[in-house]
Order: structure tokens, then C-alpha cells, then sequence
């Protein structure tokens, strides 16, 4: 799978949004801050997971139709993946 400026713009985001928690930590900050903000990266994270199960999803069903594969087998591992990931 390719993945996208926008999918690697995200874990950008994210990368930043953790080094800003550690600094925070560093400096001693509020835990309601700290804690506040885990949260926000852990829901990006798992929105992150979802458009890369989604993409996959998509590619994957339409290269596995190419080759003859079953399509219902294809969405339940990617339902799968994000179960997994929760």
C-alpha cells in the first residue's frame, strides 16, 4: 500500500503532539494538561488507524476482486485490523 501526504501529514501531527506531551512532562506541567493531551493523540491515532484500514480496505477489495479473491473475506480481516486496534 502507497500511503498518501495526508496519512503521513497526520503522523506528522501525531509526532509533534507527543514531542509537546514529553516537553510538558520536562516542565513539569498540570497532569490534567498531560493527561488532557495523551487523549487528544490517542484519538488521532485511532483516526489515523481508521483511514489507513479504510484506504486498505478499498485497495485491497478491488485488487482482490482482480485476482479473484472473495470480497466479504477481504472487509472481515479489515474490520478485523480495527477491532484489533481499539
Amino acid at each position: 500500500m502507497e500511503y498518501q501526504d495526508p496519512i503521513k501529514n497526520r503522523v506528522k501531527r501525531i509526532e509533534g503532539q507527543l514531542r509537546g506531551i514529553l516537553s510538558m512532562m520536562e516542565q513539569q506541567e498540570n497532569c490534567k494538561d498531560v493527561i488532557s493531551q495523551l487523549s487528544a493523540t490517542r484519538t488521532a491515532i485511532d483516526r489515523t488507524i481508521g483511514v489507513i484500514v479504510s484506504a486498505n480496505l478499498v485497495e485491497c477489495v478491488r485488487e482482490g476482486e482482480k485476482n479473484g479473491e472473495d470480497a466479504e473475506k477481504l472487509i472481515k480481516e479489515a474490520v478485523e485490523l480495527l477491532v484489533r486496534s481499539r
